[in-house]
């Protein structure tokens, strides 16, 4: 019995003890169970942290180009409110601080004869420099007298009762006469050309009168109606649709159809003209190159896309010519237009003509006006450095005031230039180089001075020579038509349109450089280009608007 009663006892015993150890695997098993999933929970927590660590660094980019773009919106703010409202001539200011006009030699790694030259050229200058303003004088209105040359008609008015010299009145010599400047709309009326025909007695042979010559072959569009339309257009601006309304109130409606197709055969007559123009203009040695744009229709895109019009101008002659092709403004068209040409192109640092610089025979000039204009944006980030740069540059101008003054020959205007320009220029680079890496390159200020650098030995080069140019002026003021024409008719309806604008642009262009009449050269070379149809002795070069000037024939 005792020995029953002990086996149960140890059944019992090892029943409880395995129940413990059964309990112990049970908490082992969740306690690592738990200890898992911290460290699950660890991970899905530092993935959780990176994520959002990553989102805050994307907001603080994003952010940041937030920032950015907000910067560069005010700054295109400001220059769109000065193009809208404000001057955009950047006057030579006199800066608020005189000390802007002096150098700091201390900045400068320039050896004493450096500074020295750089000092007496400054002090020369400064001294030239006109401190004084006059006053503005206040102009008053004054009716000016109408040209003599202008028809007068009398219109005779004599006091109320009187009837004429039978009757008591006495009529005084003295009288008020007045003067008021009278239109006479203009009129279309229809030329008739009638060819008689004769026979001599003689030879009996039977003559009939020659066919005149007319511009366009199997049209009714005469010289002057062509001119007119052309001249409206790309003198005056006018659209042809306006001018077929007017056209309307005189009596007479025109096709726009047959208006285009007018135009074309226009561009062609003068086509020969525009190439022969085109050599004259490249043969001289020395020329300035723009290019400006013109809207281009795409039939394909049914919407409008940008061309461009490439302008070359003599500065030896003055004579211009537009060049237009596909509307690309790449350095493909600045190599077929300048490929063979030897001599100097002042342009306004657009990074297509960079490829002129590896071209032998070619001298590349820059553009202070473009150099100033950086400067002058930038005064609103940066006063002090651009106001400082705008000082120097002014100097520059300053001597060539006084080369004005002084009516120096271009061979004294090119030794002032080297005597006092260049060592403000070499001065002027100097600074920029130590100022660049205290500026943000992406500012307007990092702008600008990243741009004289970039065209520094360019701007420096019109010192070479007394006939060059500080700035690009003169061929900025050629464009100006092409830039008033588009905001009239818009856009050209294709390619082959824009070349033969450019055509006619070009030759009224020549026009306007040589003060010659447009209308009444247009009319003159419209009635007598055929004579050059199959007489090749003549040259073309003839009826270019300033050789019909010296001719004395316009």
């Amino acid at each position: 019995m005792s020995e029953t009663s002990n086996q149960k006892a140890l059944i019992e015993q090892l029943l409880s003890d395995r129940d413990a150890e059964f309990r112990r695997a049970v908490k082992a098993e969740q306690q690592l169970k738990e200890l898992s999933d911290v460290k699950r929970m660890q991970a899905d927590y530092e993935a959780r942290l990176a994520e959002k660590e990553k989102a805050i660094q994307e907001r603080d980019r994003a952010l940041e180009s937030k920032e950015s773009r907000i910067a560069q919106l005010e700054q295109k703010l400001l220059y769109l409110e000065r193009k809208m409202w404000g001057a955009m001539s950047e006057k030579r200011r006199i800066p608020d601080d005189p000390n802007q006009l002096k150098l700091d030699f201390d900045q400068l790694e320039m050896t004493p004869e450096e500074e020295e030259t750089v000092r007496k050229a400054v002090e020369e200058v400064a001294g030239y420099r006109k401190v004084s303003v006059k006053e503005h004088e206040k102009r008053v209105p004054v009716r000016q007298k109408l040209p003599d040359n202008l028809r007068r008609v009398e219109e005779h008015i004599y006091p109320d009762g009187y009837l004429g010299h039978e009757d008591e009145w006495i009529l005084f010599e003295d009288a008020e006469t007045s003067e008021h400047l009278e239109l006479q709309p203009a009129e279309l009326y229809v030329r008739v050309t009638i060819r008689h025909k004769g026979m001599r007695k003689k030879t009996k042979e039977i003559v009939t009168a020659p066919v005149q010559n007319e511009p366009i072959a199997k049209s009714y569009a005469s010289a002057s109606l062509l001119t007119d339309l052309m001249v409206g257009k790309y003198v005056d601006h006018l659209p042809f649709y306006r001018q077929v309304q007017m056209f309307k109130r005189l009596g007479v409606s025109i096709p726009p159809s047959t208006i285009e197709v007018w135009f074309h055969d226009v561009a062609d007559l003068m086509r020969p003209a525009y190439y022969r123009l085109r050599e004259l203009v490249l043969s001289t040695d020395y020329i300035q190159s723009d290019e400006t744009t013109v809207p281009i229709i795409d039939n394909e895109k049914h919407r409008t896309v940008k061309g461009y019009l490439w302008l070359v101008r003599s500065m030896v002659n003055g004579l211009v010519f537009f060049a237009y092709n596909e509307g690309s403004r790449g350095a493909k068209v600045v190599l077929q237009l300048f490929k063979d040409y030897q001599g100097a192109i002042q342009t306004d640092g657009y990074a297509g003509y960079n490829i002129l610089e590896k071209l032998e025979g070619i001298t590349t000039l820059g553009c202070w006006v473009h150099t100033r204009r950086y400067f002058d944006r930038a005064l609103s980030h940066d006063k002090a450095r651009a106001e400082y740069a705008l000082a120097q540059i002014g100097m520059l101008y300053d001597v060539e005031s006084m080369a004005d003054d002084q009516h120096m020959d271009t061979l004294q205007r090119m030794e002032l230039r080297k005597r006092l320009a260049y060592p403000i220029i070499r001065a002027f680079e100097k600074w920029c180089i130590c100022e660049q890496g205290n500026v943000l390159p992406k500012s307007p200020i990092g702008k600008a001075i990243g741009y004289f650098l970039n065209n520094s030995r360019q701007l420096a080069r019109y010192t070479m020579d007394g006939r060059y140019l500080p700035d690009t002026n003169l061929i900025e003021n050629s464009v100006r038509p092409v830039a008033v024409g588009r905001k009239n008719y818009l856009f050209c309806g294709n390619h082959g349109a824009a070349e033969d604008a450019a055509v006619i642009y070009s030759l009224m262009g020549c026009c306007k450089a040589a003060d010659v009449d447009f209308k009444q050269w247009m009319n003159y070379f419209l009635n007598h280009v055929h004579e050059y149809d199959s007489d090749y002795s003549k040259d073309l070069v003839n009826l270019l608007p300033h050789s019909l000037k010296e001719q004395g024939i316009i």
